[in-house]
């Protein structure tokens, strides 16, 4: 069976002004956000997607969602590629209605002169253009799905509680009947007592529904708990995918394992030595592609980092990283068995 999303060798650079050298280096130096990344979200799966700030989820998640373009690569939903329609004209493509983003803060991506019941109508209005008592009933069918009563759906966003508008954001994106979720840490902003709500509401509107979810989030114990399968990226790369429980038991790249050392636990059996990584990450101006950006802060790293990028290479049917030594049992052995002028970090 084919996947519901593919994405192959999607790149996405900004122009950017390096400071220092002439006008004409500034004006060819670009960011390279979205750095050849390549994944796979098949129906009824929930895909998370972790990586810290500023790797570049955000700009990949706006590509999926057709806000922005690629400057090269494929998005393949359903077996048409929806990167070659461009943004400006994909809100009135057939597909727009199938793919809908749940954004982070409710309370930002909400019209505050929009009751609920407007915003979560609007996009039935553009996308299905069906008659008023069509949207009436749409609207409060969907509202309950996600646990709003006729009520509140005559209020403003000033009217309503956090958790009540992470479900009016909720309902809005489910009212055209999409089959893939993007969920922009969609209960970052809420308390945590709310959050486990809304995560629960989440998974079972998934069940019910037999949506996919791209889950995008800071929190690993939420992607562990929600996720079948886990994209970690870094600088703009995919720098490990594979299934959730195997990432995280046997975490194959070393940043990987740095995030996963940051996961607090009241479990003393389940707690790991906490990894601090030194410096900063590599700018995304420019960089060197025979060059992994993980070398500079890899307590890993050796020579052989500074001179060849590592692709991101199968480990067995559903497991990759991208990393020299990510098929070794222990990383030491492969250092040992490198020539001596290799093993400098």
């Amino acid at each position: 069976m084919s996947p519901l999303l593919q994405i192959d060798h999607l790149v996405k650079r900004f122009p950017a002004e390096r400071k220092g050298g002439s006008l004409f280096s500034r004006a060819r130096s670009q960011v390279f956000a979205v750095d050849d990344v390549s994944f796979a979200v098949n129906a009824g799966e929930t895909v998370g997607l972790v990586g810290e700030s500023g790797c570049g989820k955000s700009t990949l998640v706006r590509l999926i969602a057709r806000l922005i373009d690629p400057t090269s690569g494929t998005i393949t939903y359903d077996g048409s590629d929806i990167g070659a329609v461009p943004a400006r004209r994909f809100g009135r493509s057939q597909h727009r209605s199938h793919i809908q983003i749940v954004f982070q803060d409710p309370t930002d991506s909400l019209n505050p002169r929009f009751t609920a019941f407007a915003a979560i109508a609007d996009p039935i209005r553009h996308l299905r253009h069906m008659n008023a008592p069509d949207v009436r009933r749409r609207v409060v069918e969907v509202a309950r799905l996600c646990g709003l009563s006729e009520e509140l759906l005559y209020r403003f966003p000033h009217q309503l509680s956090g958790g009540q508008k992470a479900r009016v954001g909720i309902a809005r994106a489910l009212a055209v009947e999409p089959r893939l979720l993007i969920l922009d840490e969609p209960t970052s902003a809420l308390d945590v007592s709310v959050q486990v709500v809304i995560l629960h509401l989440l998974q079972d509107l998934k069940e019910r529904l037999g949506l996919s979810y791209l889950f995008v989030s800071h929190d690993l114990n939420v992607v562990r708990l929600l996720c079948n399968r886990v994209l970690v990226m870094y600088s703009g790369k995919i720098v490990e995918n594979g299934p959730t429980d195997s990432v995280f038991a046997a975490p194959a790249h070393p940043y990987t394992e740095v995030l996963l050392s940051a996961i607090p636990s009241l479990n003393e059996g389940d707690r790991r030595e906490r990894i601090v990584l030194p410096g900063e990450p590599v700018s995304p101006i420019d960089p060197d592609p025979n060059v992994c950006r993980f070398h500079s802060r890899c307590p890993r790293g050796v020579e052989l980092c500074t001179r060849v990028s590592p692709p991101l290479t199968p480990l067995d049917d559903m497991h990759a990283a991208a990393c020299h030594f990510s098929k070794t049992a222990t990383h030491r052995d492969a250092v040992d068995a490198l020539p001596r002028q290799e093993r400098s970090a």
